[in-house]
């Protein structure tokens, strides 16, 4: 039984990879070339609610025009893949459960504030970026007066957030795997394996203290026992954040991971979201060095829950 819960955690988990970079592609149909006596126009053609339209996209030029047929070339195969896995989860009897309300409630907070939570990950990670670019980027993939790197961070941001929404996986444990795809996702293009454990030394800037190389079985067991220690979910999800940070479980990547798991148990427990908005950065960072050297939680735990917990209007 164990067995085939862990195949269909790991069939969930990859549906929703490939739904999440299907979501990424700008440009989801078959390409058209339109011309009349002004010039050549390029459109895209799908099928919407069984509808055939076809949406305008710019000016004709050879370079779009390659980049619209890779997007359908690879919009067609995620299909195909997510297609693939449907058929195994069937077959490993998996059956798609209903979401509770208040947790489909979450799904739908989360997804509107989307753009500002990614936006508020990426000044705590130093990305020099405007609401206006993050925006930008998220919608369209591409923006100008921004480094490749910052423009790939917030396009991983995306496909981790994009991923920890997805229906199926919100019905997954928040887990050691569950948080190593999360770091994998955010470490795309940086580097080859950012999901996997770190085996060698790291420092951290502005503190003295220098986490030791993690045991993937002491992780395990870590996070194991802040999720059963039967505190309010919140404060779970904020301890299981905390510390993931502190041990630094990856080569890096570990605060843009640990906010998207904790939000993955958040939503999961229909409570809203946690983000550090961009005001309290510098607090937090300070608060966060702070524990780094320390190890009590008390302080920065009670600073997220009152700065950084953004709450579903209704929610206790």
């Amino acid at each position: 039984m164990k067995d085939s819960f862990d195949v269909i955690q790991r069939l969930l988990q990859e549906k929703a990879d490939y739904q999440a970079r299907l979501n990424l592609i700008p440009y989801d149909g078959s390409p058209e070339i339109k011309e009349n006596k002004s010039g050549k126009y390029l459109y895209i053609r799908k099928r919407v609610n069984g509808r055939l339209t076809s949406t305008y996209v710019d000016v004709y030029n050879d370079e779009l025009y390659r980049l619209l047929l890779r997007n359908a070339k690879e919009a067609r195969e995620f299909r195909k893949q997510i297609r693939r896995l449907d058929k195994e989860l069937a077959e490993n009897g998996y059956v798609e459960d209903e979401l509770p309300s208040n947790v489909i409630i979450n799904l739908d907070f989360a997804r509107a504030n989307l753009k500002s939570n990614i936006y508020d990950q990426a000044v705590l990670e130093g990305v020099a970026t405007t609401f206006p670019q993050t925006e930008e980027i998220i919608e369209n993939g591409t923006v100008n007066g921004m480094t490749a790197d910052d423009v790939q961070k917030i396009l991983n941001l995306k496909h981790a957030w994009e991923f920890i929404l997805d229906k199926d996986v919100i019905q997954s444990s928040s887990n050691y795997y569950l948080l190593c795809h999360i770091a994998k996702l955010v470490n795309e293009g940086f580097f080859y394996d950012g999901g996997r454990i770190r085996g060698v030394p790291v420092s951290i800037g502005g503190t003295s203290y220098t986490p030791p190389i993690p045991i993937e079985s002491q992780v395990k067991e870590s996070i194991d026992e802040i999720i059963s220690s039967g505190k309010d979910s919140i404060d779970i999800a904020i301890d299981l954040c905390i510390y993931c940070m502190r041990t630094q479980i990856f080569i890096d990547g570990n605060k843009r991971a640990s906010v998207i798991f904790a939000n993955h148990y958040i939503i999961a427990h229909g409570l809203g979201a946690l983000v550090i908005p961009e005001k309290h950065v510098p607090e937090f960072k300070k608060k966060l060095i702070k524990y780094y050297e320390s190890s009590d939680i008390d302080e920065i735990r009670e600073f997220l829950k009152k700065k950084c917990w953004k709450k579903i209007t209704g929610n206790k």
